[in-house]
């Protein structure tokens, strides 16, 4: 699935699904918590405004494409106190997407 199916389905998104989303379209490993937050830093860096996602692990899904868990991904980020590890909600218009496919996680963010 593309990011601009992930839209169709709701206009805002929470990041960890975002996330899943880009790392399918770039055909890359999503389950590394510490791309996740480089992405997250990545979307803070470029000026998008999120809100944070009351994120229910339990609910957030279970396995996911290539048979990893997406509650133990979850409940990895949630046991950091770093900002980027939380969940976030954002609003997929066109501009953000081009902002999330501009995400190289070979780059750190500072």
């Amino acid at each position: 699935m593309k990011l601009e199916e992930l839209r169709s389905k709701a206009l805002f998104q929470n990041t960890i699904d975002t996330w899943i989303m880009l790392c399918e379209e770039k055909n890359t490993d999503w389950y590394s918590p510490e791309n996740y937050m480089k992405f997250i830093a990545h979307l803070f860096k470029s000026g998008l405004k999120l809100q944070k996602f009351p994120l229910c692990i339990k609910e957030s899904g279970g396995m996911y494409q290539r048979g990893k868990d997406k509650t133990q991904f979850a409940e990895t980020l949630a046991q950091s106190t770093d900002p980027n590890a939380a969940a976030y909600t954002v609003r997929l218009s066109d501009d953000t997407i081009k902002i999330i496919r501009q995400f190289n996680s070979s780059v750190v963010v500072n």
